[in-house]
């Protein structure tokens, strides 16, 4: 059943006066076949959520409509107005701003222009190299200005990499001000789980590290040496993510390069071979320690120059207050998360040029909305007491590298020391009811006694991170909270269903990776089933009625990476 209603944004003196299809908020019990889960006291609001409504949610938010959800277009505005009307008939409380469902977020849009823009590589002795645009190398300009020039000289400094937990600095004696760094994409090789994780990518693996590194020690530039077995993704995914519009907080006050670049690995090899080194010899060097940076007798010399789009994107977010609020108290909150952007969409192309995400990540949005449904009714009635705070945030530009989850956790509705969890929904493929998951993260905070057990509950068996060399944990909205010290981690799917083999569940994700995954083919379809979306909507609602009622805090490990950043927030 759905209704027609006009979206107002509050507070703003904006009326949108578009009729938006809304799902009809009554309580839908599951649908037949979705597992109910007793033993909880939630587990009466537990199974008021309705694979229907999932279904409904999921349709409406990637239909053309919205025109791929893409920040700062008309597409992404509908979606996070709907979203908010959503939450607002939901009874949910706005955390936004100014009274309104909306955090605005503040961005600029760089996109290189490559008949104007420059890249060569000049010897001290011989011919300089120019570089193709897209070929051999990537760049973009972080500091947000319409062009930039740089001559400098190019330094090695290994895996670019400063890990003092790991007794590791590849930039100790070297001054890089002013300069260009070239690093290895990656961490260190291990095969010690307490060095480097192992075979685990760290964060000072990611490719954002080596850059926001590099600009933090003061280099101007930064060339990554793309190789895809450290990658885990070949030449052609840098190359479709770094040669369209790139997306920055335009008030982010951290440094930034004139140039964050990355270059092919033969033109890495050409590289060394005009400093006289062999590249092989070099990367096997910058692997063991007491290896130590070298400057290079190249120099960078580049006009970068770009169209600057400047434009702003919200968050939403919502919250049903705990008896703490009203108690002046501290807050323990859960907070789920999921992003509702994705795309957008390509003019004057022929045939299908919409970007849908109806998987990525519109069922996220739905499980949030649902969810969020289920927790307002129940707490409405009468039927649950919060202790503490909930609060809902879809997210916006996580497409565009975590960027409105990042605003997010430096702009959270409440102090960050007050949020005990954050659980994120995206891209759960609706294929059927799982009987395994992926929370990777949950294992490194104090709360996984109670995942496990709760897991366990559900029939659901938990498993690890089947590629732990791509580093999953730090490309989803998660980390951006546990930046500032939240505890958070993913929900995230196995590959075992319900009255499938393994093979079946590996071959339908195989093929939404290979042929559906950031293509115009994310489409909804009618034969996806919800009932496992369902239940794991009612898997994140009790594990957020366990941690609005402990007795204390959920906090990282000792000895995690991000316990220092939990501790400062408690400070």
């Amino acid at each position: 059943m759905i209704r027609i209603l006009e979206v107002t944004t509050m507070g703003r003196g904006v009326w949108l006066g578009i009729a938006v299809a809304v799902m009809a908020t009554g309580g839908c019990a599951l649908a037949q076949g979705t597992p109910m889960i007793p033993a909880s006291p939630i587990s009466k609001a537990e199974a008021m959520v309705s694979a229907a409504n999932l279904r409904e949610q999921d349709k409406f938010i990637s239909d053309d409509l919205f025109e791929g959800r893409y920040p700062g277009l008309r597409g992404g505005e509908l979606a996070a107005k709907y979203i908010a009307s959503q939450f607002a008939m939901d009874g949910l409380q706005p955390a936004g701003d100014d009274g309104t469902f909306l955090q605005q977020v503040n961005f600029v849009g760089m996109k290189v222009v490559p008949e104007k823009t420059k890249f060569e590589l000049v010897p001290a002795q011989g011919n300089a190299e120019l570089l193709s645009f897209g070929d051999d190398y990537t760049v973009s300009n972080e500091t947000l200005t319409p062009e930039t020039m740089l001559d400098a000289p190019i330094v090695f400094v290994g895996y670019g990499v400063d890990a003092p937990e790991y007794q590791w600095n590849d930039y100790a004696g070297v001054d890089v001000k002013g300069k260009v760094i070239l690093c290895i994409v990656g961490d260190p090789p291990s095969d010690d789980p307490k060095f480097f994780a192992g075979r685990a990518l760290t964060y000072y693996g990611r490719w954002t590290y080596k850059f926001e590194e590099a600009a933090r020690m003061g280099a101007v530039g930064a060339l990554i040496i793309h190789r895809t077995d450290l990658a885990s993704y070949g030449w052609n995914v840098v190359k479709n993510s770094n040669t369209s519009e790139k997306t920055y907080l335009r008030d982010d006050a951290n440094p930034r390069l004139k140039a964050a670049s990355w270059i092919q690995l033969e033109v890495a090899r050409k590289l060394f071979a005009e400093s006289g080194l062999d590249l092989d010899k070099e990367f096997a060097a910058a692997g063991q320690r007491g290896f130590k940076a070298v400057e290079l007798p190249v120099k960078l010399k580049a006009t970068i120059a770009s169209t600057v789009r400047r434009f702003q994107s919200p968050n939403v977010v919502a919250m049903l207050p705990g008896a703490n609020v009203a108690a002046h108290a501290p807050d323990r909150a859960v907070l789920y998360t999921a992003h509702y952007d994705h795309l957008g969409f390509v003019p004057g192309m022929k045939g299908d040029n919409i970007y849908n995400g109806a998987a990525d990540n519109g069922t996220g949005v739905a499980m949030i909305l649902e969810m969020a449904r289920v927790w307002s009714d129940a707490v409405h009635a009468g039927e649950l007491k919060l202790p503490h705070s909930v609060i809902f945030s879809a997210v916006t530009a996580e497409e565009q590298g975590l960027l409105g989850s990042e605003y997010l956790g430096q702009h959270p509705p409440i102090p960050a020391k007050e949020i005990a969890l954050d659980i994120n929904y995206d891209m759960l493929l609706p294929i059927g009811v799982q009987k395994e998951i992926n929370v990777n993260g949950a294992q490194r905070t104090t709360f996984y006694p109670e995942v496990e057990a709760t897991a366990k509950r559900f029939g659901l068996t938990i498993v690890p991170d089947p590629r732990p060399e791509a580093g999953s944990y730090y490309r989803s909205d998660h980390f951006s909270l546990s930046r500032v010290g939240i505890p958070a981690f993913s929900v995230d799917a196995g590959t075992l269903y319900e009255g499938h083999d393994r093979a079946w569940g590996e071959a339908k994700e195989k093929y939404f990776n290979e042929n559906n995954y950031h293509n115009f083919s994310d489409n909804f379809d009618l034969t996806w089933d919800f009932n496992g979306d369902a239940k794991l909507v009612q898997f994140g609602m009790d594990l957020g009625w366990q941690v609005i009622h402990l007795s204390h805090a959920v906090e990282w490990k000792h000895g995690d990476e991000f316990e220092a950043a939990r501790l400062k927030s408690e400070q």
